[in-house]
């Protein structure tokens, strides 16, 4: 039906977002200027934080989190292992100790009963992924964190726009964290983001991303020499953001809420079209949160197809669809195995993995793109 390649997700990039990136390269600031600043408050006011600090990129947004948490060797900090690497690397890079809780059957987002049995009186803190763009259970989250003395990390990389009982992710625990990769809501080419509503901890996170660097006589250790004078109070790293992405960020803000509103339209027909389709199982939404729909996923029941998740996949790739599986455990990888993990600690995210497909879903889809991918499911034995 379709010889045209098309992907689970892609940027949308447009005449405005291109003349926004121009200006700044022919500004006198090409990186940590004012496109940052501007950038970083805009943003906090979308998702009704007080805080956000911009970063070289997601990843960055999670490591620098982590320390303003103060997360050290010997801390635990429980996570999902149904995510991206990253969500767990970075509880590593401050030398802690990630430990994986189970996942809720329906939404595959952390299960808070799961992360109540794994709390020890090493745990820490508690990074949360909101799966898909759908919220976690974040009341019953922050109940355990509360009663445990825990701090709370969002991991919002796939959430922008989500809401949860009404409000917007971003602004509900200490800290959230966003990307701003291509396939994300909207792009900065790479870059993320950390929002708070504190004031410690907006300090920690933009010394931590400039080396541990600060420039502000009110918090120097020592006596100032001069207006030159700076001090590097801890190790920090150069995450920031340039101006260039900055900007692009600042254009591509203005067009969340549309971005945001065709993905749902997309996923609303996926909906409507794929139910009667026996061997899939569709995406479940929980009440009292709306999903951002970064990824739809599709579950498959072989025995009812007669074909196996993997036959299903290369099938669809050869007919130019760009399918993914989000994600394998992440203690599945190589690495985390020579750290010790076993398979087997967390049996329900392990089964969703053997049968979960990521199908296309970006803002900048056809409807002809849309039918392509309905006619391959509804018709793939044909």
């Amino acid at each position: 039906m379709t010889n045209k390649f098309i992907p689970y997700g892609k940027q949308h990039i447009d005449d405005d977002d291109i003349e926004a990136v121009v200006e700044v390269l022919k500004s006198d600031y090409l990186t940590t200027g004012p496109k940052i600043k501007e950038f970083e408050e805009k943003f906090a006011d979308y998702v009704d934080a007080k805080y956000a600090v911009a970063v070289s990129n997601g990843t960055a947004a999670l490591h620098a989190a982590c320390f303003a948490a103060e997360i050290e060797e010997g801390d635990e900090v429980i996570t999902t292992p149904l995510t991206f690497a990253a969500s767990a690397n970075c509880i590593l890079y401050q030398s802690g100790t990630p430990v994986f809780a189970d996942v809720d059957p329906k939404t595959y987002n952390i299960d808070p009963k799961e992360i109540e049995k794994k709390i020890t009186d090493k745990t820490k803190a508690i990074i949360p992924v909101h799966f898909t763009g759908q919220p976690c259970d974040m009341d019953k989250i922050h109940k355990i964190a509360k009663k445990h003395d825990l701090m709370v990390i969002e991991d919002a990389a796939h959430a922008l726009g989500a809401t949860y009982k009404g409000q917007k992710i971003g602004r509900l625990s200490d800290m959230s964290i966003f990307s701003f990769h291509p396939v994300k809501h909207i792009t900065t080419g790479e870059g993320g983001m950390v929002t708070t509503n504190s004031e410690e901890l907006y300090r920690r996170l933009l010394q931590f991303r400039t080396h541990g660097i600060i420039k502000d006589e009110d918090y120097y250790e020592n006596k100032s020499h001069g207006d030159w004078y700076h001090e590097q109070q801890f190790l920090g790293y150069n995450y920031r953001m340039t101006d260039i992405q900055a900007a692009l960020g600042i254009s591509q803000l203005k067009k969340s809420d549309k971005f945001l509103e065709r993905r749902r339209e997309i996923a609303q027909i996926y909906n409507e079209k794929l139910k009667d389709v026996e061997w899939l199982r569709l995406p479940y939404q929980k009440n009292n949160r709306e999903s951002s729909w970064h990824l739809y996923v599709v579950q498959i029941d072989e025995n009812k197809l007669g074909k196996s998740r993997k036959g299903v996949f290369d099938y669809l790739r050869e007919q130019n669809l760009g399918v993914q599986v989000h994600y394998i455990p992440v203690y599945y990888h190589p690495y985390y195995q020579k750290l010790g993990y076993q398979k087997g600690i967390c049996p329900v995210a392990e089964g969703i993995y053997e049968k979960i497909t990521s199908i296309p879903i970006y803002p900048k889809m056809k409807d002809k793109d849309i039918k392509s991918v309905v006619y391959r499911l509804n018709y793939i034995n044909d």
